[in-house]
């Protein structure tokens, strides 16, 4: 699948850990020396803002999709190797926004970074629907809840009406010892299994931390198998150790030129893109932001 370089990170309903996958897959393929952008695309109920600190008058997607500012302004680095671009979270932003202008922000990000990762939206409309067919391939998050498999059935279907195809299914919060045949859960979709992502305390923790699983606890299982998804997706080999996380632990801003913005990773982030140290914040009362948001935006999703 090496050759798929854009995916939207899709699921038929919320709180599935949807946008826990976008985030550590992206963060997978970032350690592994792959450029990534991560984008919300998600335009009405907006989560991965939480990854990134953002001021009231922040520039996000909104503001692109509104004809207001350009791609690059929107662009939040969170570090080495991956960049984000959230949406806003105003209703009246939202109402100026043109969900066609995907199309083109898709087409730059393309041109610009090895993998771009979608984080689509639950449910039926233009703006969800619209993303499953402008990317390379869809991958499909669930969890083995049936009511959960029920509706990634919807989501085939949308997927196939705009036009895109489904790359496969995650399968997240799995438990070994279940009598539920995973297998069996993808062929009923008709679908290949890419990965399962097994049940994990330090998910949760990781949340709470404000850091992608994937470097808060490198070596758990669930961060295991989120390096095996961006190895499939990506067709290489990721060493998967926790000497790969060392440049995330180091490197922990998230900005672009305009916004002084922290990451999940580091809210109080010590360097811009250009080289210019950002103005000094309370790291604590900062760090507690993004980690309330985080929590909330995973609780809602």
């Amino acid at each position: 699948m090496s050759h798929e370089t854009v995916y939207s990170i899709a699921s038929g309903k919320g709180g599935v850990g949807k946008t826990t996958t976008t985030v550590n897959l992206g963060t997978a393929l970032a350690q592994a020396g792959k450029r990534v952008a991560i984008v919300d695309v998600d335009l009405g109920m907006a989560n991965l803002a939480g990854f990134v600190s953002l001021s009231p008058d922040s520039t996000t997607l909104h503001d692109v999709l509104a004809g207001n500012a350009s791609v690059e302004d929107a662009t939040y680095r969170l570090a080495e190797n991956i960049v984000a671009v959230p949406s806003g979270i105003g209703l009246d932003e939202y109402a100026e926004t043109s969900p066609e202008g995907l199309r083109e922000v898709v087409s730059e990000l393309r041109s610009t970074y090895d993998y771009v990762l979608l984080d689509v939206g639950a449910g039926i409309s233009h703006e969800t629907v619209l993303p499953l067919g402008l990317a390379d391939a869809v991958v499909l998050v669930s969890t083995p809840e049936p009511a959960a498999i029920q509706d990634s059935r919807k989501t085939i279907e949308l997927t196939a009406r705009a036009g895109g195809t489904v790359a496969g299914l995650v399968l997240t919060r799995t438990h070994p010892g279940s009598d539920i045949s995973h297998p069996d859960l993808a062929d009923r979709l008709d679908l290949p299994l890419l990965e399962t992502i097994p049940e994990d305390s330090a998910a949760r923790e990781s949340v709470y931390a404000g850091t992608p699983l994937v470097a808060y606890e490198p070596n758990g299982p669930a961060a295991t198998a989120y390096r095996h998804l961006a190895a499939e997706l990506a067709g290489i080999e990721l060493a998967g150790t926790a000497d790969d996380t060392d440049a995330d632990d180091n490197d922990n801003t998230g900005d672009n030129d305009n916004t002084d913005t922290a990451t999940a990773e580091d809210a109080a982030g010590s360097e811009t893109e250009d080289g210019n140290s950002p103005e000094s914040t309370d790291e604590t009362s900062a760090t507690d932001d993004v980690s309330s948001a985080i929590t909330e935006a995973e609780s809602d999703h």
